[in-house]
């Protein structure tokens, strides 16, 4: 399998879940620019029309797109993982409750921001990001990590979330259970091996 991914985006979900799970792909950097180029010098449209991270190709030449479904595939590459429980009760139902959230609440809103919208816009923006880390704080609660003691394709989305929350400054100082929960997720070798295999901050 290879992942194509960009420094940062949101593919860093996906290869974070790849670490975790101990899965053996091959990275993939795309540049984004005028052109957008694979690492090896292809046009990433001809991978992806979308032109869009992450992309996951399978051995077999085909791709999956869109976090939430490479999570679930990467998981299920691994099942000892513990990445994603089983489709046989109801915390699998929890577990694509928790990916959507992450998707439509966090993802969607904090990826805004990179538009650069006018300051009011981006104030009222922040406001409402905020409000939905309260509610992963609610989700959360005093667990370990989203779905208990086990990290989590959902925990690897977050995670990201939060990255991006540092990125654009946004104070997440009033949820203490937050900045312990990512502080908590910092610490784990798999995600300072991506980082580091990401060139990106591991602090």
């Amino acid at each position: 399998m290879q992942l194509y991914y960009v420094p940062g985006a949101c593919s860093l979900a996906p290869h974070i879940a790849i670490r975790e799970a101990g899965l053996d792909v091959k990275l993939n950097k795309i540049a984004f620019g005028a052109e957008r180029r694979t690492e090896d010098g292809r046009d990433f449209y001809s991978v992806s029309p979308q032109g869009a991270v992450p992309v996951l190709e399978l051995d077999n030449g085909e791709t999956l797109t869109e976090n939430a479904v490479l999570l679930q595939y990467i998981a299920a590459q691994a099942p000892a993982s513990g990445l994603m429980p089983a489709a046989d009760g109801m915390a699998h139902w929890r577990m694509l409750e928790l990916l959507n959230f992450v998707a439509t609440e966090l993802h969607k809103g904090i990826g805004f921001l990179f538009k650069n919208p006018p300051q009011d816009v981006w104030d009222a923006q922040v406001k409402l990001i905020l409000s939905r880390f309260k509610l992963l704080d609610a989700k959360l609660g005093d667990k370990p990590y989203l779905a208990g003691d086990n990290f989590s394709v959902a925990d690897a989305y977050a995670f990201v979330m939060f990255t991006w929350a540092r990125k654009f400054s946004i104070d997440l100082s009033g949820f203490p259970r937050l900045t312990a929960y990512f502080q908590r997720m910092l610490a784990r070798p798999a995600i300072q091996q991506t980082l580091t295999e990401e060139g990106l901050p591991t602090s």
